[in-house]
């Protein structure tokens, strides 16, 4: 079963056969996702060596004065006693002994100082940045600002976690368009799935060879989703939606390496506006039909085709539906230009949860722990996040506003419940942490404003704009099994 929505109405049709604080601007977050680590704050190989060497508890005396004399802080009321810690593998680890380092350190100069520890246990090294934490806390602030803010002594030894910086590391070629980039998809780990104002959908094999063009429609795509069915490598199923008013479900042969123009073999319609759709998860291949003329007006060689119907139609919101997610089987959230995400069930047809953002919405997913989370974006910067299980309270609980425009898409990682990805009419894409208020990394590819986004693959963000690209952001490490062991652990 999918789900399709109309200007203020939800229909469900049987088509498928086989609280963080406000952001101000973060002059320490990567805002390219190719930036290198900057030159050491000040010389650390001395600090470094000693450290590694030593096998006691209490911090090498040549270490703190080598780290606080090069960088010419020596009082000890600038200093912060450290210990670095790790979940990461052996070659990682840093030595558990405790250095004193500048209170002013931003988490740039700490992967400094962590990176120059490692060079001195292993000469093949390669430098990279890190993040760190502090009681699970993502550290985005200088050193001394942050345990004021938190009310940490600085007498104390602070133990900080690094993990793998979560950014990109390379820009692929992107994919030319004839149109704009309005939806994208990244479901499938082979293929990406992309629709376009010209009316076309296309298959993109590994990103970068276009394999097949999904025709039909007579206006711009508005959404396009690979169709769960349990298919086999070799085949796949595709719907897409239109500003003409009509879904198309597709079906095609991976095993095809040249462009190849295909049909549909199934129009819905039945919507009085343009439609938006999201993937689901239901697996009937039930459908509601009716045999269609063959003077069909989608182009290209077409199966026999058949038109359906909408099954059930969900009425409460008063304005255009910009979003639907279906997160469990009898589970429908959606939300609408009327400002509302509304909860339906799936069997009744009736709303059980409405909350008010204030803004009209644009985009809606659900993830996080349990896949519990509502996260949307809308006619301003904010991207949201909400917790339905908090009873008495429709406040979100996270706020992240690093963004400059409108929000256009918001995509929870499909494995990690603290990370996710927005775009934006700034043409910015970028990537959150719950765990932080900060954006951890900024990805500038598109010269124009960014339409849709999704991750693919699970370490690579890709992107579609009004610069007719689809652009392909990756090397993006989420180490998820240390994530998910944490949040268990609580």
């Amino acid at each position: 079963m999918d789900i399709f929505s109309s200007p203020g109405r939800l229909c469900l049709e049987r088509a498928v056969t086989a609280t963080g604080p406000h952001i101000l601007q973060n002059p320490n977050q990567i805002n390219s996702p190719f930036e290198t680590l900057p030159k050491p704050p000040f010389p650390l190989p001395a600090a470094a060596a000693a450290a590694a060497s030593s096998s006691s508890s209490s911090p090498p005396a040549s270490a703190a004065s080598a780290a606080m004399d090069s960088g010419g802080a020596s009082d000890p009321s600038r200093q912060v006693r450290v210990r670095f810690v790790t979940k990461l593998p052996a070659p990682l680890r840093a030595p558990p002994t405790s250095i004193a380092v500048p209170a002013d350190l931003t988490r740039m100069g700490l992967s400094e100082i962590v990176n120059s520890l490692l060079l001195a246990a292993s000469p093949d090294h390669q430098a990279q940045p890190f993040d760190f934490l502090v009681d699970g806390e993502l550290v985005r602030l200088p050193l001394q600002e942050f345990l004021l803010a938190k009310g940490i002594s600085v007498e104390r030894v602070l133990e900080l976690e690094y993990v793998k910086a979560v950014a990109p590391r390379k820009q692929e070629d992107p994919c030319p368009h004839d149109d704009w980039v309005s939806a994208v998809d990244g479901s499938n780990p082979s293929f990406i799935l992309t629709g376009c104002y010209d009316g076309l959908a296309r298959i993109w094999r590994d990103a970068s060879e276009c394999t097949h063009i999904l025709e039909g429609h007579s206006d711009g795509i508005t959404s396009a989703s690979f169709i769960n069915k349990g298919e086999t490598e070799d085949r796949l199923h595709v719907v897409t939606a239109s500003k003409d008013r009509s879904l198309r479900l597709f079906k095609f042969d991976t095993s095809v390496s040249i462009p190849k123009q295909i049909g549909a073999y199934k129009i819905l319609r039945g919507h009085t506006s343009s439609v938006q759709i999201e993937g689901s998860e239901e697996d009937g291949d039930t459908v509601s039909v009716k045999k269609r003329r063959t003077n069909s007006d989608s182009s290209g060689p077409e199966e026999s085709q058949f038109e359906g119907s909408a099954t059930s139609t969900f009425l409460g919101h008063t304005q255009c539906v910009s979003a639907v997610t279906w997160p469990e089987r009898q589970t429908i959230y959606s939300a609408s230009w009327d400002h509302s995400v509304r909860l339906w069930d799936v069997q009744t047809g009736k709303e059980t949860w409405n909350m008010v953002s204030g803004k009209a919405l644009n985009c809606l997913d659900c993830g996080g722990e349990s896949s519990s989370l509502i996260a949307a974006g809308g006619s301003d910067p904010v991207l949201r996040v909400w917790d339905p299980r908090k009873p008495g309270t429709l406040a979100p609980i996270f706020q992240f506003s690093s963004h400059k425009s409108w929000i256009s898409a918001c995509k929870w990682h499909p494995s990690s419940w603290f990370h996710l990805v927005s775009s934006s009419f700034d043409g910015k894409v970028m990537l959150w942490d719950l765990r932080t208020a900060w954006p951890l990394a900024s990805v500038e590819s598109h010269k124009d404003k960014v339409l849709c986004a999704d991750w693919w693959k699970g370490d690579s963000v890709i992107s579609g704009g009004a610069d007719s690209k689809l652009c392909i952001a990756s090397g993006i490490e989420i180490i998820v099994e240390a994530v998910m062991l944490e949040v268990t652990a609580r």
